[in-house]
């Protein structure tokens, strides 16, 4: 399988893991050798009840018995789609009532932009360094990463880009600006946390100057920070969320969320104004309504701030510098990259799968799904410290 997965897959780096997969349950892979891994990657932040979890596998066999797709998005009603945006609403303040449905976080982010311009009346936009929004070309405008851009220019115009958590930037945002886009935790930079109440200051900048504010939440929401989504931990209501990843239980969805009367505005002046085919797909919204039915009548989220300081209370190791993020959305910062590359590979030989941030080469991620148990928790990190005990890189 390796040769003809090189051969006929496009590949996104030169170096792949190449685990050939055979099944995954809870919070395990198994691959073809019937080698067990514990997954501390959860799909990138995506499998929010682990592999195969009973309630969506059973969600998708039913309405799979019912119908899959029967017409592109907001023609025909169908109860996956309504009952899902319902129970987003229901957790969500009053001015975030409106949920559009998409296939990605990427396609989300799209949807997000296009709102704030429509909106507003006006096209710049204004972003954050080393963020990370997706990869389509809207999405990497927005994305502070020259590295990963120059490639591809040129992208979309008008973007000017803040350092996150750097209060003189945010004269940037000004009378011109119709969205400021941020991801309320930093990710691919390395799980950097907002400090000095930074969204509360953007969220009033935003308003002096009539600027939507838009929180990407595709990494850090659905309950992976110990809330439903990581803003309402910091005392701020954006005008626009971004959400994916975990939202459909490991299966592919999207959204941005806002407000009906400014969600109404892709209605007309021109009609269609936002439209997908696949969006809201049936199968994939009973997927994440039994997802978030099952996290709502649970203590799950609740636990991710204890499983958090369990974490952090048995990961000390003199090659570990800090530990980045909040709940299950950790990143441990290695002394050097070289020590983040070893632990990440050794680990994949020693059965627990981590694995890197985009932008930061000392960080490895730890993002298990929220279901993980006490004991998974013991055994991984045992595993890591073992590990780092035994590796001669420094």
């Amino acid at each position: 399988m390796k040769s003809d997965f090189l051969k006929y897959q496009a590949q996104t780096s030169p170096h792949p893991l190449l685990l050939e997969i055979k099944k995954a349950a809870g919070s395990y892979v198994y691959d073809t050798g019937d080698n067990k891994y514990l997954d501390f990657i959860a799909g990138v932040s995506a499998n929010t009840l682990g592999h195969q979890p009973a309630p969506v596998v059973e969600a998708i066999k039913d309405q799979l018995d019912k119908y899959m797709h029967v017409m592109v998005y907001g023609e025909f009603i169908q109860e996956p789609q309504l009952e899902l945006t319902r129970i987003i609403a229901k957790h969500l303040p009053e001015s975030l009532n409106c949920t559009y449905l998409t296939n990605s976080g990427t396609e989300a982010t799209e949807g997000a932009l296009k709102l704030a311009k429509r909106a507003t009346g006006r096209f710049e936009i204004v972003s954050a360094k080393n963020a990370y929004h997706g990869n389509t070309q809207g999405s990497m405008s927005v994305c502070g990463r020259e590295e990963q851009n120059a490639a591809f220019r040129p992208l979309i115009p008008g973007v000017s880009f803040v350092e996150f958590n750097n209060e003189a930037d945010l004269q940037i945002i000004n009378r011109k600006t119709a969205g400021v886009i941020l991801e309320t935790i930093q990710g691919g930079a390395g799980f950097i946390e907002p400090q000095n109440n930074y969204l509360k200051k953007v969220r009033e900048r935003c308003d002096e100057v009539g600027a939507m504010l838009i929180l990407d939440e595709i990494q850090s929401g659905i309950g992976r920070t110990g809330s439903f989504f990581a803003f309402q931990q910091y005392d701020v209501t954006p005008d626009i969320i971004i959400t994916g990843k975990g939202l459909g239980g490991g299966m592919p969805i999207g959204a941005f969320i806002s407000s009906q009367t400014c969600m109404n505005l892709f209605i007309s002046n021109p009609k269609l104004g936002h439209i997908t085919t696949f969006g809201g797909h049936p199968i994939i919204c009973a997927a994440a309504l039994a997802t978030l039915k099952t996290l709502f009548s649970s203590t799950l989220i609740e636990q991710t701030t204890e499983k958090e300081a369990l974490i952090r209370k048995l990961l000390i190791h003199e090659k570990i510098i800090e530990i980045r993020g909040k709940g299950l959305m950790l990143a441990l910062i290695m002394k050097s990259p070289e020590v983040a590359d070893q632990l990440i590979l050794s680990g994949m030989k020693n059965g627990i799968l981590l694995f890197w941030l985009l932008y930061e080469p000392r960080a490895v991620r730890i993002t298990p799904p929220l279901t993980i148990s006490t004991e998974e928790i013991k055994t991984g990190c045992k595993h890591i410290l073992d590990i780092l005990s035994k590796n001669s890189v420094r």
